[in-house]
């Protein structure tokens, strides 16, 4: 099949919803928000777990379902929400997902048990999956401009890279000068926020006819992202070998597999195999899950370095972050905004891949029981933030670009889908890996105070390698399945009745 050299849109016309450029920007500032709500709470929770296991009197094993329960649902129900965005509207589900995630962090932050926090943490994730997919399909929307849509996805997928690192600061400092708690109300205060934008610059849309909802696929899709992602949180915590390991994954892939063949046959897909195929858009939903798996060797293995083994406390470790924060941010908005227009995502994306692997390998070859940070850690996390910026600006950009207006907030889910499922793989990839060579190191060297910590020094070490190994593949891959070529202007309205006559011809 062969691709053009330019990525025609399949957009009906802008959205509308922006008349002025300075109102499109202050839409940019509600969906960041909303975006940066969704991210933080993949790790600021994680920094507030102690405490609130103290707090709560839990035990160790139930501790993983704070998290788990989250990610179930998040994971679960995305695409139901990118496709109830494009039934009912993307102002009325982003405002839903924004009061019911204030809601369900407010009701977690005041838990006075274990199931009411765990139930709390479901209730985010489900408002999640709806909230998510409605901000990125109305910055989809919004941004219709290949320059304005560079900047303002560089923003967006600047956010997306750095969220983690921002939770970690944000998690730290809540933690340690206010409450554990705080790490859930803080979304309250950003809900409002949000929540007050949205009602006064988002013009309404109405429910849209076309629009169908797939019940079967729903139910495979849903039963088969939770059999995985909780699959996978099994295998982190439990081992691959482990019965509900051994059960779940395989199910899992056997029901998405079942969704595909479904999706292939009914009138009204939940996921219209069209958004997939295209090169690019699959390129980049290829490019979002394996840099997610890649990604969390830094986030994940850094953090204990830092605390435990050159003693940071967890406001240092944020701080010690912020450098990454800043090169993802200058790198995304630069690569997306200026370079993707002329360039395409093809050279950009292994290029940014490319180099978060040598941030890694930057930090696999210099660590040791001791570091200085400004000499071997701060060049490295600069890097690798610097190439996660390229690949999450531009990948994101091309994801949702060219989608038919009707798909957009399908199309927007696929995502944080690949995101989510990304993540949950490298946690729980890398957690193994990391357990196995901190196991061997000990068997080698035994178990005296100096051997303990320099196994845990190695098990990181050993990730980082593995991290960067997937990196570097994937940037192979990602330079393979993207075609060359840049992205087009949407149609203007003027070609709305041809484009809507003429259907969606390409895959």
């Amino acid at each position: 099949m062969s691709e053009p050299a330019v990525a025609v849109s399949e957009l009906a016309r802008p959205s509308g919803v922006a008349a002025s450029p300075a109102r499109r920007w202050w839409i940019l500032g509600v969906v960041g928000l909303a975006q940066l709500m969704v991210v933080l709470d993949a790790t600021i929770v994680n920094i507030a777990l102690p405490s609130a296991q103290r707090e709560l009197a839990f035990s160790n094993a139930d501790r993983q379902w704070v998290v788990t329960a989250y990610s179930l649902a998040f994971g679960g129900l995305l695409l139901l929400g990118g496709r109830l965005s494009d039934l009912v509207g993307r102002r009325r589900m982003l405002i839903i997902g924004l009061v019911g995630f204030a809601s369900a962090s407010a009701f977690g932050g005041a838990a006075t048990g274990f199931a009411m926090l765990v139930i709390g943490r479901g209730a985010q994730g489900a408002f999640g999956a709806m909230l998510a997919p409605a901000a990125l399909s109305t910055l989809t929307t919004t941004f219709s401009d290949p320059a304005e849509r560079g900047k303002a996805f560089g923003v967006y997928g600047a956010i997306a890279g750095a969220g983690g690192a921002v939770g970690l600061l944000l998690g730290g400092a809540l933690t340690e000068y206010l409450s554990w708690r705080w790490c859930l109300y803080v979304n309250v205060v950003l809900a409002v926020l949000a929540v007050s934008g949205a009602v006064r610059l988002l013009a309404g849309q109405p429910r849209n006819r076309g629009v169908r909802i797939d019940w079967p696929g729903t139910v495979l899709v849903i039963a088969g992202l939770a059999a995985v992602v909780y699959g996978l949180s099994e295998a982190e915590t439990k081992g691959w070998d482990a019965p509900t390991t051994v059960v779940l994954l395989p199910a899992g892939v056997l029901l998405l597999a079942m969704f595909v063949l479904t999706e292939r046959r009914v009138g009204h897909p939940l996921l219209p195999l069209r958004i997939v195929v295209n090169r690019f858009r699959g390129g980049a939903y290829l490019a979002i899950g394996l840099s997610a798996v890649g990604m969390f060797g830094i986030f994940l293995f850094l953090t204990y370095y830092l605390q435990l083994s050159l003693r940071y406390s967890p406001v240092k470790t944020g701080l010690a972050f912020l450098p990454m924060v800043a090169a993802t941010m200058a790198s995304s908005t630069t690569c997306s905004g200026a370079l993707m227009p002329r360039l395409g995502p093809r050279p950009l994306v292994p290029v940014g891949m490319l180099a978060g692997a040598g941030g890694l390998v930057l930090l696999a070859t210099q660590l040791g029981l001791q570091a200085s940070y400004p000499g071997q850690i701060l060049p490295a996390l600069v890097l690798t933030g610097a190439g996660l910026g390229i690949v999450f600006g531009c990948a994101m950009n091309t994801a949702t670009y060219g989608a038919n207006r009707a798909d957009a907030g399908v199309a927007s889910a696929m995502v944080n889908t690949n995101q989510q499922v990304g993540g949950s793989i490298g946690t729980a990839l890398l957690n193994t890996i990391a357990a196995s060579a901190l196991t061997s190191y000990l068997l080698a060297h035994g178990h005296a105070p100096l051997a303990v910590a320099g196994a845990a020094v190695h098990s990181y070490i050993v990730a980082f390698w593995v991290s960067a190994g997937i990196l570097a593949c994937s940037a192979v891959v990602c330079g393979l399945v993207l075609p060359s070529g840049t992205l087009a202007p949407a149609l203007a309205p003027a070609a709305t009745g041809a484009a809507q006559l003429g259907g969606d011809k390409r895959p």
